[in-house]
Protein backbone atom coordinates (compact mmCIF):
# COMPACT_ATOMS: atom_id res chain seq x y z
CA UNK A 1 0.00 0.00 0.00
CA UNK A 2 1.65 3.70 -1.04
CA UNK A 3 1.63 5.70 1.47
CA UNK A 4 0.38 9.25 0.40
CA UNK A 5 2.67 12.33 1.20
CA UNK A 6 2.10 16.05 1.21
CA UNK A 7 4.96 16.95 -0.36
CA UNK A 8 4.16 20.02 -2.90
CA UNK A 9 5.02 18.98 -6.43
CA UNK A 10 7.91 21.03 -8.74
CA UNK A 11 4.88 22.53 -10.50
CA UNK A 12 3.59 23.89 -7.38
CA UNK A 13 6.36 25.37 -6.14
CA UNK A 14 7.24 26.55 -9.11
CA UNK A 15 4.41 28.53 -9.21
CA UNK A 16 5.12 29.95 -5.53
CA UNK A 17 8.55 30.72 -6.16
CA UNK A 18 7.08 32.93 -9.57
CA UNK A 19 4.99 34.57 -7.38
CA UNK A 20 7.53 35.78 -4.67
CA UNK A 21 9.37 37.14 -7.58
CA UNK A 22 6.70 38.90 -8.80
CA UNK A 23 5.95 40.54 -5.73
CA UNK A 24 9.05 42.17 -5.63
CA UNK A 25 8.91 43.25 -9.66
CA UNK A 26 11.54 40.90 -10.84
CA UNK A 27 12.44 41.25 -14.70
CA UNK A 28 12.55 38.72 -17.23
CA UNK A 29 10.86 35.73 -15.20
CA UNK A 30 11.82 32.54 -17.22
CA UNK A 31 10.55 29.13 -16.07
CA UNK A 32 12.58 26.50 -17.40
CA UNK A 33 11.10 22.95 -18.08
CA UNK A 34 14.01 20.15 -17.98
CA UNK A 35 12.23 17.63 -16.94
CA UNK A 36 12.07 15.84 -20.49
CA UNK A 37 16.14 16.45 -20.54
CA UNK A 38 19.03 14.03 -20.07
CA UNK A 39 20.89 14.79 -16.93
CA UNK A 40 19.02 17.29 -15.75
CA UNK A 41 19.69 18.08 -12.27
CA UNK A 42 16.11 19.73 -11.46
CA UNK A 43 12.61 19.48 -13.01
CA UNK A 44 12.84 23.09 -13.48
CA UNK A 45 15.20 26.29 -13.02
CA UNK A 46 13.50 29.45 -12.33
CA UNK A 47 15.82 32.62 -13.72
CA UNK A 48 14.97 36.07 -13.32
CA UNK A 49 16.32 39.53 -13.17
CA UNK A 50 16.78 42.57 -10.44
CA UNK A 51 18.12 46.10 -11.50
CA UNK A 52 20.37 46.36 -8.24
CA UNK A 53 21.90 44.63 -5.06
CA UNK A 54 19.04 45.65 -2.76
CA UNK A 55 16.72 44.41 -5.19
CA UNK A 56 18.21 40.90 -5.78
CA UNK A 57 18.47 40.82 -2.08
CA UNK A 58 14.88 41.50 -1.70
CA UNK A 59 13.71 38.93 -4.72
CA UNK A 60 15.31 36.32 -2.61
CA UNK A 61 13.88 37.12 0.87
CA UNK A 62 10.57 36.47 -1.16
CA UNK A 63 10.70 33.70 -2.49
CA UNK A 64 11.79 32.34 0.49
CA UNK A 65 9.07 33.44 2.46
CA UNK A 66 6.19 32.49 0.42
CA UNK A 67 7.47 29.38 -0.22
CA UNK A 68 8.22 28.70 3.69
CA UNK A 69 4.98 30.45 4.13
CA UNK A 70 2.83 28.50 1.62
CA UNK A 71 4.88 25.18 1.70
CA UNK A 72 6.22 25.16 5.30
CA UNK A 73 9.42 24.23 2.72
CA UNK A 74 13.48 25.52 3.23
CA UNK A 75 15.61 25.56 0.40
CA UNK A 76 18.11 22.99 0.66
CA UNK A 77 20.97 25.18 0.04
CA UNK A 78 21.46 29.02 -0.83
CA UNK A 79 24.74 30.54 -2.26
CA UNK A 80 25.36 34.19 -3.29
CA UNK A 81 23.52 36.30 -0.68
CA UNK A 82 26.90 38.13 -0.01
CA UNK A 83 27.52 39.05 -3.64
CA UNK A 84 23.94 40.12 -4.52
CA UNK A 85 25.34 39.47 -7.58
CA UNK A 86 23.54 35.95 -8.81
CA UNK A 87 21.58 34.30 -5.49
CA UNK A 88 21.06 30.59 -5.76
CA UNK A 89 18.01 28.87 -4.05
CA UNK A 90 18.01 25.27 -4.52
CA UNK A 91 14.71 23.08 -3.37
CA UNK A 92 15.99 20.09 -5.01
CA UNK A 93 13.31 19.65 -7.41
CA UNK A 94 13.28 23.52 -8.37
CA UNK A 95 16.43 25.76 -8.45
CA UNK A 96 16.06 29.37 -8.78
CA UNK A 97 18.29 31.77 -10.19
CA UNK A 98 18.08 35.63 -9.37
CA UNK A 99 20.52 37.62 -11.78
CA UNK A 100 21.87 40.82 -11.67
CA UNK A 101 21.79 41.94 -15.88
CA UNK A 102 25.17 41.35 -16.32
CA UNK A 103 25.60 38.01 -14.62
CA UNK A 104 22.62 36.79 -16.17
CA UNK A 105 23.95 37.88 -19.97
CA UNK A 106 27.06 36.25 -19.42
CA UNK A 107 26.45 33.32 -17.83
CA UNK A 108 23.58 32.71 -20.26
CA UNK A 109 22.03 29.71 -18.53
CA UNK A 110 18.61 29.49 -20.74
CA UNK A 111 21.15 28.96 -23.75
CA UNK A 112 22.33 25.77 -21.99
CA UNK A 113 19.58 24.04 -22.16
CA UNK A 114 19.13 24.29 -25.73
CA UNK A 115 16.01 21.08 -25.86
CA UNK A 116 14.35 22.53 -22.49
CA UNK A 117 10.72 23.86 -22.69
CA UNK A 118 11.13 27.69 -21.97
CA UNK A 119 8.41 30.01 -20.75
CA UNK A 120 8.66 33.47 -20.23
CA UNK A 121 6.35 34.76 -17.75
CA UNK A 122 4.92 38.59 -17.52
CA UNK A 123 6.75 40.79 -15.62
CA UNK A 124 4.56 42.69 -12.81
CA UNK A 125 5.89 46.26 -12.73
Amino acid sequence: MKVATHEPSADQLSQIVIHGMQEKKAKDIVLVDLRETDSAVADFFIICTGTSDTQVDAIADSVEKEVKDALKEYPLHVEGKTSKEWILIDYADVVVHIFKQEKREFYGLEQLWGDAKITELEDFS
